[in-house]
Order: structure tokens, then C-alpha cells, then sequence
């Protein structure tokens, strides 16, 4: 572990997240690269609006629970929980006048409340841990759609994300509980957590099929954008889904005009990302006193994430498991695993 002093922490981990001329490089390039490439962007750390998600209906409540201990890990995003409601109602909600609604598609919206915690490698130390992974606590709510082009076999999602980093998001509680709970050692080292700042980002996802045998095997082809004051980052790659699913490229239909009931699958994803900005590592766009940040220099731009998992559906019952893999997204860390489970009940 790298401590203070080191050779390796004066060569490119900063202190403070003082912004110098390099932070706002890659702000300016990644706005260059929206403007150029508009539909591609970020992976999620919980993905629900991808085709490997669909839930077959349009009135829904999910839950999704993320923790790196299903990796017998204990490090960088070490917890995720997501509360999600889908309903025809949200439509008049206020911030889904935000919301992109393409033409000729069946739409779905929809509100999500997340809490995710990151911690270094060693949360028993009582010291900053240079070269390690900040603590950092996010707390968002979020408005979404999905709209879903048969004609076309696309899906285009967008998204209103707004929320706070830092003290305010309650991410050294969550924690603290939660291995109170496992009775697990207590965590150490939340005092240099980032401080609070804002979050204010906008996420566009396209997804298109490749190709597909009957309702057995689809492949498709899949992009992110995500461009706010929390995330820059675009991300492009492929997904499958292999077993007996509904078309999730099909209008939502009661299931005596031909819908399975018992819906079983596996599902993988591969994505390339490269990030711009991500303030869970190099500290608020505004907020510049955080004790302890990874410099720009230090960031890793390009990553790969891969996802696979499987789900289980029957009426309105849905059950999902997960895990992911992502390359080390700063220059002095390293790979990191993580699962979760997903449980939804249709309305």
C-alpha cells in the first residue's frame, strides 16, 4: 500500500482536489466527443433499462442490491442499492418533461432512488491510503424512460440524474450498519471521504439488435452516453441474452395474446468505455476541499466491463443475479469484481 511520503504518491496522486489546466482538458474533450458522437456513452453500475433487464410490463417496483462480498471483496464499489418504479402515471412527473421521447415507440417511465458507497482496498486504516481509491458516498434520484422501437428493433433510454456526493449521502452510515449487521470489522477512514458537491448529469442509451433466433438467442449491439457534473464518460460494446425469454423488442402485451409466463436466460455483456471526468475519484466540479482525490494524470481513461447473469421470471415475480468485472479505472489500482441480485414484482 502506498502511505504517505511515498515516491509513487509525489509522482501523480494529488492531496486535495485542486482542479488544474488537465482537469478541464478532459471536461472539453468529452463535450467535443458528445457533440460528435451523441448516442454513445457509460455502463451503469446497476444497468436497468438494457434488454437483458426487460421485465415484460409496464407497471413495475424493483430492487436491486449490490455488494462486493459476493466477490469475497471488500473495496472500491463496495455496495449499491437501487430502488426502482416503473408507471404509466410518471409521465406527468417533472422532471420526465426532461426526458427524450423518439417517435413511433412504446415508452416506459419510470424513477429510481440509488445509494452507492466507494472505499479503498484497506478500510482498517487510520490514514490516508495514497494510490488507493477515495471514500466516496452517492445518493441520487433519478428519472427515466425507456422507449422501444419495434419497427426499428431498438431501444433508446434516457435519463434526469440529480443528487449529492460527500457527508450528505450517508455513505460511511450505510456502511457502518451494514457490517454491524454481518458483524464485520468497522470501517475506518470515511473522515477523508470526498466532500459533499452536487450531481447533476443526463444519460442517453441506444441499443439496436444484431440478430436473434426466434425468442431463444439475441444479440445486440449497445452505447452510452452520460455527461453531467458527476460523469463524463462514453461506452460502446455488445450484449446476448441465451434461453426462453419475451421479445424485449415487443410491445408489452397481456400474456394470453402470447407472452411466456415462465421466463428463464442467461446474459453477458462486454463494454469499452473512455472515461473524461468521475468525480467518485477526482473529487467535485465544485467542491474543491476534499482531503484526498486521484489526480487527472493518475486516471485510467480507457476501461472494459464485462456483466453476465442470470434471471428468472414467473407471472409477475422477477428475479435476477449478477456479477461484473471492470479493469482498474485509475493508474495505481487494479480490477475489481462485484455481484448483486435484482428482486421485482409487477404492479
Amino acid at each position: 500500500m502506498i502511505r504517505r511520503g511515498d515516491p509513487a504518491a509525489r509522482a501523480g496522486i494529488r492531496r486535495t482536489a485542486k482542479k488544474g489546466k488537465s482537469f478541464y482538458t478532459y471536461k472539453a474533450a468529452a463535450f467535443l466527443l458528445t457533440l460528435m458522437l451523441g448516442e454513445y456513452g457509460i455502463a451503469q453500475v446497476v444497468d436497468n433499462t438494457s434488454s437483458f433487464t426487460n421485465s415484460g410490463g409496464q407497471k413495475y417496483f424493483r430492487l436491486h442490491y449490490d455488494n462486493d462480498f459476493f466477490t469475497r471483496t471488500d473495496e472500491y464499489y463496495t455496495q449499491g442499492i437501487t430502488l426502482e418504479v416503473v408507471h404509466p402515471a410518471l409521465e406527468r412527473f417533472l422532471f420526465s418533461r426532461l426526458l427524450i421521447k423518439p417517435k413511433q415507440s412504446e415508452i416506459r417511465y419510470g424513477i429510481r432512488m440509488d445509494h452507492f458507497g466507494y472505499t479503498p482496498t484497506n478500510i482498517r486504516s487510520h490514514e490516508i491510503l495514497y494510490g488507493d481509491r477515495p471514500f466516496c458516498g452517492n445518493l441520487t434520484l433519478t428519472t427515466f424512460l425507456v422507449a422501444t422501437d419495434s419497427g426499428r428493433q431498438r431501444r433508446i433510454s434516457t435519463a434526469f440524474i440529480m443528487g449529492i456526493m460527500g457527508q450528505g449521502a450517508w455513505g460511511k452510515e450505510m456502511q457502518t450498519g451494514v457490517h454491524r449487521l454481518m458483524k464485520k470489522v468497522q470501517p475506518s477512514g470515511w473522515e477523508y471521504q470526498i466532500q459533499n458537491d452536487m450531481i447533476i448529469d443526463y444519460r442517453v442509451s441506444y441499443e439496436k439488435k444484431l440478430w436473434g433466433y426466434h425468442n431463444g438467442l439475441l444479440v445486440n449491439s449497445a452505447a452510452e452516453l452520460r455527461l453531467g457534473t458527476h460523469t463524463d464518460k462514453l461506452t460502446g460494446g455488445l450484449n446476448f441474452m441465451a434461453g426462453n425469454y419475451n421479445d424485449p423488442y415487443q410491445p408489452a402485451v397481456p400474456s394470453k395474446q402470447g407472452r411466456k409466463k415462465i421466463v428463464y436466460y442467461l446474459y453477458g455483456q462486454i463494454l469499452a468505455g473512455f472515461t473524461g471526468y468521475e468525480a467518485s475519484l477526482e473529487g467535485g466540479l465544485f467542491n474543491h476541499k476534499s482531503p484526498y482525490t486521484i489526480s487527472s494524470e493518475n486516471m485510467t481513461r480507457v476501461t472494459l466491463q464485462g456483466d453476465y447473469g442470470v434471471v428468472i421470471s414467473f407471472r409477475k415475480i422477477y428475479l435476477a443475479y449478477c456479477q461484473s468485472v471492470l479493469t482498474k479505472e485509475f493508474r495505481t489500482g487494479h480490477l475489481h469484481r462485484w455481484g448483486g441480485f435484482r428482486i421485482g414484482v409487477g404492479l
